[in-house]
């Protein structure tokens, strides 16, 4: 059985530039998500969630794989978005004030009516605390800037200024809410060798 990568299959969206901020048009997307707040370093509202969103993910991927529609794939990593009610206090000096969206995309061929049938199944497996807080839904980015970011979040600031220049160089001002993709495992991997793609939505 071939395994499917979305990762590659929407490579334009994945995997961008290291060196140069580009403009892109995200289609709808399915996601699974959970919303919070709080500082993502030190809550555990954030943990479990991500704990919530993957066990959920797994769970989808193996039904789908040894049922009727017979597909393998892998799962994808997690994305977040970022905001502040009062977005003059967006800082990272200030990550309590944070709002988030921990969310996970899904394959076209995964459904609503799936995605609870998982939810049974992983409640009667594991102790997840926000299983039941996850959603399925609809995410339309449309037409945004991005770049890939290596290294530690501490040092995001300036890739982050980047893009906000291309999109007010390009004559658009800046819509929706920061985006970010973590293409490596934030527990294994070291700082240094982050990967995160950072997508700011603009029109």
């Amino acid at each position: 059985m071939p395994k499917r990568d979305f990762k590659r299959e929407l490579k334009h969206l994945y995997n961008p530039s290291t060196k140069e901020v580009t403009a892109v048009d995200v289609p709808p997307m399915n996601f699974l998500m959970i919303d919070g707040s709080g500082d993502p370093n030190t809550s555990q509202e954030y943990k479990r969630a991500i704990e919530a969103l993957f066990g959920l993910s797994y769970a989808l991927k193996f039904m789908v794989k040894k049922g009727s529609i017979g597909i393998d794939y892998a799962v994808m990593p997690l994305e977040g978005l970022w905001w502040a009610e009062n977005m003059s206090k967006f800082s990272i000096e200030n990550k309590e004030a944070w709002k988030w969206t921990a969310m996970i995309m899904q394959p076209e061929f995964i459904t609503e009516e799936l995605v609870n049938e998982a939810i049974e199944a992983v409640s009667k497996k594991k102790k997840l605390p926000s299983l039941y807080k996850v959603r399925f839904e609809t995410y339309h980015e449309g037409k945004s800037a991005q770049i890939m970011h290596i290294g530690p979040f501490s040092e995001e600031g300036s890739t982050v200024d980047k893009i906000h220049r291309f999109i007010d160089e390009n004559g658009y001002r800046r819509r929706g809410k920061h985006h970010e993709i973590y293409l490596k495992d934030l527990r294994k991997c070291k700082p240094e060798s982050l990967k995160t793609v950072i997508r700011q939505p603009f029109e």
